[in-house]
């Protein structure tokens, strides 16, 4: 079945040689098969097309025949303008599809195009409304996106000059405190050396500064006894 099957396909030409096993043959025959069917309906649907054209040319000629008896007219004894007007009506038809050529016919598919029509346009206005809506959405996101990259790069400028400025202040500090150090060092090496030439330590700056804290004390002590004094100061001898 497989072989007559394959030259039926390929007719005249060698058929192309294939290792012949159980997967093979399966798949082959599964073609076949299916082949076989896309076949069979193609007939049917060429054998339904020529026998709906048989039909439509047999009604062609009835209503030729009737046009003929009962207005004793024919398509091909009109006038041009009969001709045209046909054609007219012919081609209004095909295009709306009618069933036939009747009033009742034209004004029903008249009466459907129009619904399809005002479904179109109402369909049409939902989706430009949305349409619209969308659009306001997405400038208004555009808008705030330039926004927030304005803001961004105004942040990263204050993010940079801050950075310089604490670096700078770094900088400052780590030169006062290196200035501090050697101030430092050069205070007690001042003072070692003071004390190496028998400078009195009660003469040194700590010594001075803890005699001048200690006589700030006794100061604000001596306020409250000045003002008692005061009061005696002012009576008479």
């Amino acid at each position: 079945q497989i072989a007559l099957w394959l030259k039926k396909i390929y007719k005249n030409q060698p058929i192309p040689a294939f290792e012949v096993n159980k997967r093979t043959v399966d798949t082959l025959y599964d073609l076949a098969e299916r082949n076989e069917a896309r076949d069979m309906d193609v007939s049917l649907l060429i054998e339904d097309m020529k026998q709906k054209a048989t039909e439509y040319e047999a009604e062609a000629k009835y209503l030729q025949s009737l046009l003929a008896e009962s207005l004793a007219l024919s398509p091909s004894g009109l006038s041009s303008k009969g001709t045209s007007y046909l054609n007219v009506l012919v081609n209004s038809a095909v295009i709306l599809e009618t069933k036939d050529t009747s009033l009742v016919s034209f004004f029903c598919a008249i009466n459907d195009m129009t619904s399809e029509l005002y479904a179109t346009e109402s369909k049409n206005r939902k989706m430009e409304l949305e349409l619209g809506d969308r659009m306001k959405k997405l400038t208004e996101a555009l808008m705030l996106e330039k926004k927030i990259r304005e803001d961004l790069e105004k942040t990263e400028k204050y993010l940079e000059f801050e950075k310089a400025k604490a670096q700078f202040e770094d900088q400052k500090i780590k030169f006062l405190s290196d200035k501090s150090m050697d101030f430092k060092i050069r205070i007690k090496a001042a003072e070692e050396e003071l004390t190496a030439r028998g400078l009195d330590k009660s003469l040194t700056h700590e010594s001075l500064v803890n005699l001048s804290e200690e006589l700030a004390k006794l100061r604000q002590e001596t306020v409250p006894v000045k003002k008692k004094l005061q009061s005696y100061l002012d009576l008479p001898p």
